[in-house]
């Protein structure tokens, strides 16, 4: 179940967020040095890796920089001011819904190395502080698009307005601005409805493992 020496993966659920899972493992490990290789929002699942004492925690931006994996429900039709299921919702007027064969064009035109813009409401930080607090502040916030790169993209499922996808990244992808600019290219507007992600590097699924067990495992008793 363990890949790397005290690097573990947890399977976080909806609802808490990423530090909240970090401050469970602190509480149960008795081990103050741990942290996490990859955030996910607080209305995502999925795998999030964890580091527990200072050597593994150094050896978590190895794993950051690893493949991720997303299962991703789109709603097509509406913006959302968080590009996702949080956010304030706008309806947009649709004359057209897309067509399969509409959507899986504009879904290649996002394989490879793609300039990506960053949700607002993100972690990214500005002059030290993360764009979503400066946000919530009534400040204004203006993210720079960036290089990332996007491996490959599969439609699971099509029925509007919701849309089904399998996504491989590399490392900085985000898949609500992904689901937002899939949205704007079709025409339609679109933003995340839920995602869950089911892989990072050499860390699936089936090698999840609960907080309590990330203590037996430390302690060497499994």
């Amino acid at each position: 179940m363990v890949v790397f020496k005290n690097i573990f993966a947890i399977y976080k659920p909806k609802g808490p967020t990423s530090h909240d899972i970090i401050d469970r493992v602190r509480k149960i490990t008795g081990v103050r040095r741990v942290g996490h290789a990859g955030t996910l929002d607080p209305l995502a699942s999925g795998i999030l890796v964890i580091g527990v004492g200072r050597e593994a925690t150094k050896k978590l931006n190895e794993i950051v920089a690893k493949e991720k994996e997303y299962i991703a429900d789109i709603k097509l039709g509406e913006e959302s001011s968080t590009d996702d299921e949080e956010g304030e919702k706008i309806s947009l007027e649709v004359n057209k819904f897309s067509s399969l064969e509409e959507i899986e064009a504009v879904i290649g035109s996002f394989i490879g190395r793609i300039m990506q813009t960053p949700p607002i409401y993100s972690a990214i930080k500005i002059s030290g502080q993360p764009a979503h607090r400066l946000i919530r502040k009534g400040k204004t916030v203006v993210l720079k698009p960036r290089e990332v790169e996007i491996k490959n993209i599969k439609i699971l499922k099509y029925e509007w307005p919701l849309l089904k996808l399998k996504v491989i990244t590399g490392p900085g992808v985000y898949i609500r601005a992904l689901a937002r600019d899939i949205g704007k290219r079709l025409g339609v507007g679109g933003y995340l409805v839920d995602l869950e992600r089911i892989r990072v590097g050499e860390f699936v699924k089936n090698n999840v493992l609960t907080a309590e067990q990330v203590k037996e495992v430390y302690l060497g008793k499994i």
